[in-house]
């Protein structure tokens, strides 16, 4: 929130004229008026006005159609105005998220930003997403790769395709990325995100390694993410297995607040977060159809698994304390 303040202007003297007159005049102290509740207002009339201006602008766009949406249904001005405003306090206030090699993304361009998964609910992947927006000089948009799961549900599905996600599939993520899109993938899947806090920090497997594959047809680089602080916003210490079989869920999870206290159980913790970017890795220098060799693939999300683990290691012995960081 912009702050209303006044300014004070003190005059520069210098000189012998001016010490002289100084010196002479009679010191007379003079008592600044008191800002005015008008004054106030009357300043901080044109913050109101230009959010105001763009509420309507953008009520406009909507009536009128003027905005466009890709072919797998990204809206990027609802994105913008609707879908990530509200994430802002959450990531700033709640969890106080810093962000670490931002400049490891590049400014333009395709890339693939590989992460851990933790914390019962998918909030690592939101936080990831709005820091990438707030905090990158270009205010890039992280094109998410999402399970079949997210698309089924009703409501969710649909925001999610509006806010840039797609299913977690290899022709989709080749598409995104040969168009210069920056794309992001969970490789841990419900196994990261639905693991008990007993084995917190401790990466699940990687699968076949589908997004290395990916990423050595298109030639982006590969750019390891490590996040520390959401595996403590929902301790999961149970698993009721015959309810998420009726749900449908992978899991349903028990947590010291969740379903013991309701509603007010699904409350995350304030953990204070890290999200650090690695340095790149290069996948255009292995020479043609380097996807076809498998010892590659291996090799790669090997190395890619093996840098997100040390980084977070590093990062959990730098922290002090879950909360305070």
């Amino acid at each position: 929130m912009d702050a209303v303040a006044g300014a004070r202007v003190i005059p520069l003297h210098g000189g012998a004229e001016q010490a002289r007159q100084r010196r002479t005049r009679p010191q007379v102290e003079v008592v600044p008026e008191p800002e005015t509740t008008a004054a106030v207002e009357e300043t901080a009339a044109p913050d109101w006005e230009r959010r105001l201006a763009d509420v309507l602008a953008f009520a406009r766009r909507r009536i009128a159609g003027d905005y466009q949406v890709d072919e797998f249904g990204f809206d990027q001005d609802l994105t913008d105005n609707v879908l990530l405003p509200p994430l802002k306090p959450l990531y700033e206030k709640w969890f106080r998220a810093e962000t670490i090699g931002i400049h490891n993304i590049p400014a333009t361009g395709g890339a693939l930003i590989v992460a851990n998964h933790s914390g019962t609910l998918p909030l690592d992947a939101l936080m990831t997403a709005y820091g990438i927006h707030s905090e990158h000089p270009n205010q890039r948009h992280l094109r998410m790769l999402g399970a079949d799961l997210v698309f089924r549900t009703p409501m969710l599905g649909a925001l999610a395709r509006k806010s840039g996600q797609t299913l977690a599939c290899n022709p989709d993520a080749e598409r995104l990325m040969s168009s210069g899109e920056l794309v992001g993938v969970w490789p841990e899947g419900f196994k990261g995100i639905g693991k008990p806090f007993k084995d917190r920090y401790k990466l699940q497997r990687f699968g076949r390694g589908g997004f290395v594959s990916a990423a050595l047809k298109t030639g982006v680089p590969i750019i390891p993410c490590s996040i520390v602080g959401a595996e403590e916003i929902y301790p999961m210490i149970g698993d009721i297995k015959a309810l998420a079989r009726l749900f449908g869920f992978p899991y349903f999870p028990v947590t010291p607040f969740f379903p013991l206290l309701g509603p007010l159980g699904a409350i995350p913790l304030p953990s204070k977060w890290y999200i650090e970017f690695g340095e790149p890795i290069r996948t255009d220098v292995f020479g043609e159809n380097p996807a076809e060799d498998p010892m590659l693939v291996f090799n790669l999300t090997d190395q890619v698994r093996e840098t997100i683990q040390q980084t977070l290691y590093r990062l959990l012995t730098q922290r002090r304390n879950v909360f305070l960081g």
